[in-house]
């Protein structure tokens, strides 16, 4: 479990720690939490969104204007817009994963939860995603929020990281630790 201190040692880690700190005090930790959630899907199916977050091309004020065009049609709180207006003013827009995934990590501290990234082959339902967090409940004896990623690469089963415990039942490290053996 990452610490307080361990996030704010890097530059994303301090934007998310005061993002989360205004969140707090206005009593809207989850909502930013949703739209950041939202957002992050937004990095993860458009491209068009992933290359307006990495441009060096666009001006600070135009990388603002269009961010907030973004925020307001994907309907995105006022406490994140004014957020991704100040990314956008450092030339910054490009550290939101980073900031997405601390924040995330400061919010499951807050609640007591453990956070554990998983990689399937394919995507998981949420009836397997609320029975692996069942599951992984009893393994670590706390709340388990799951973030499911997908990596067809992995060809089945699952890769689980949850703090620096990794537990990897893909059928890729299978094949490769079997052809490893045959190698004697």
């Amino acid at each position: 479990m990452e610490t307080t201190g361990s996030i704010q040692a890097s530059l994303s880690g301090r934007y998310a720690v005061a993002l989360f700190d205004l969140a707090r005090d206005g009593q809207s930790l989850d909502t930013v939490a949703e739209s950041l959630a939202a957002l992050k899907a937004a990095i993860a199916q458009s491209p068009d969104f992933k290359a307006l977050i990495n441009s060096p091309v666009l001006s600070r004020d135009a990388s603002g204007k269009t961010i907030g065009a973004v925020a307001s049609s994907m309907g995105i709180d006022p406490l994140t817009t004014k957020f991704l207006g100040v990314l956008a003013g450092n030339r910054r827009l490009g550290q939101l994963p980073a900031v997405i995934r601390a924040y995330e990590t400061l919010l499951s501290n807050h609640k007591g939860e453990a956070r554990a990234e998983v990689t399937s082959a394919h995507p998981l339902t949420k009836t397997q995603i609320t029975a692996l967090a069942k599951s992984l409940k009893a393994r670590v004896g706390r709340t388990v929020a799951v973030d499911a990623k997908v990596d067809p690469a992995i060809l089945g089963g699952l890769v689980v990281k949850i703090g620096s415990q990794m537990i990897d039942s893909s059928i890729r490290t299978r094949l490769n630790s079997l052809a490893m053996a045959m190698k004697g």
